[in-house]
């Protein structure tokens, strides 16, 4: 994975200009910015009233925010408790990982004896699209791009208990990696390799080889569970209005959220 950029100094909070407000989809990718680098670690409470005072609005255009957040499992909703940055235990996450080498290579197996041009062009459309968009630094379409390699590979497999399982795991594991995945500079020589794993899967598909393809995949999904870090340091409660409070970058508000 390419290094993301570096984050920029810290300025003082600035509200949008007069008579324009944040939208609430800025509001979205601006706190799922924040989760993805840490800055908002596992376990962190989000508290409407002060999310609504750092980004200028009221706490009505904050809950549907985190109702979209719960709903992709990023943040977790508990009646009277409120919203927290949601929290897969290491042991959870290692089950992920696990059950996910249980099952991939015997779907890698069934979609090598079922699949069609088509899906072969789309598994390369996918790599392809996932290189791009960590060359931009762009995590959460890289992440869902991922993801997307393998439920394909599923779908096409036409296992339809293993694939309904794997479409859970992969929603978790989406999370997982946004929460426990060390930080590109820790990791950018062991991270850059995700795409080479798809392709070196996509050349054993290609030459026909079941055995070792079903390998790649086992190996494949060690090597993403090695990369992740639970050593999270989340004792300091971040403030909100330090990351928040400043005019949404340029032209962020005006795109379309991406889902992972």
């Amino acid at each position: 994975m390419n290094e993301l950029p570096p984050r920029p100094a810290a300025v003082a909070p600035l509200q949008p200009a007069a008579g324009a407000t944040f939208s609430e989809n800025a509001i979205y990718e601006r706190m799922v910015e924040s989760i993805l680098d840490h800055r908002l670690p596992p376990g962190t409470k989000l508290i409407e009233d002060r999310l609504a005072s750092a980004f200028g609005v009221s706490r009505t255009r904050i809950r549907p925010v985190l109702v979209r957040l719960a709903n992709e499992q990023v943040v977790t909703l508990t009646p009277n408790r409120g919203a927290v940055v949601a929290q897969p235990t290491e042991q959870e996450a290692r089950e992920v990982f696990e059950v996910r080498r249980m099952i991939e290579p015997t779907l890698i197996t069934c979609f090598m004896a079922r699949m069609n041009a088509a899906d072969m062009a789309l598994l390369k459309r996918c790599i392809a699209e996932e290189e791009a968009a960590r060359s931009r630094g762009d995590t959460r379409r890289a992440i869902r791009l991922s993801g997307d390699f393998h439920l394909h590979i599923a779908q096409a497999a036409q296992h339809q208990t293993l694939g309904r399982i794997l479409r859970e795991l992969v929603s978790r594991t989406s999370l997982i990696l946004m929460t426990y995945r060390q930080t590109p500079r820790q990791t950018l020589g062991a991270a850059a390799c995700d795409c080479r794993d798809h392709r070196a899967l996509l050349g054993a598909i290609q030459l026909g080889d079941a055995r070792e393809a079903a390998r790649l995949m086992h190996e494949h999904l060690k090597q993403l569970e090695a990369q992740l870090s639970f050593d999270i340091d989340s004792s300091q409660a971040p403030d909100f209005m330090a990351l928040f409070g400043t005019a949404p970058a340029s032209g962020l508000a005006s795109q379309p959220g991406q889902s992972y």
